[in-house]
């Protein structure tokens, strides 16, 4: 019988705005140039801070946030 393991979550584990400065950090050294682990990881970060609570710190309406059918590229340049 296969071994069932729970659904890791890391928004489970970012538990203040330190954790979540660090992982998005380290998200964007990571990202293989496509901005795919970015987008990941901004997702996660409003999922853990609240939608809400993200609008209001962008200043964004909350709709604004949900995801949309434009593709965002972003480049960094690699050392």
């Amino acid at each position: 019988m296969a071994e069932k393991f729970p659904r890791w979550d890391v928004a489970d584990y970012l538990k203040d705005e330190e954790d979540m400065r660090l992982y998005f950090e380290a998200c964007i050294e990571e990202d293989p140039g496509d901005g795919s682990l970015i987008r990941a990881a901004l997702g996660d970060i409003a999922r853990t801070h609240g939608m809400s609570q993200l609008a209001r710190d962008t200043g964004l309406a909350r709709e604004g946030l949900k995801p949309c059918p434009l593709k965002v590229t972003l480049s960094f340049p690699r050392s």
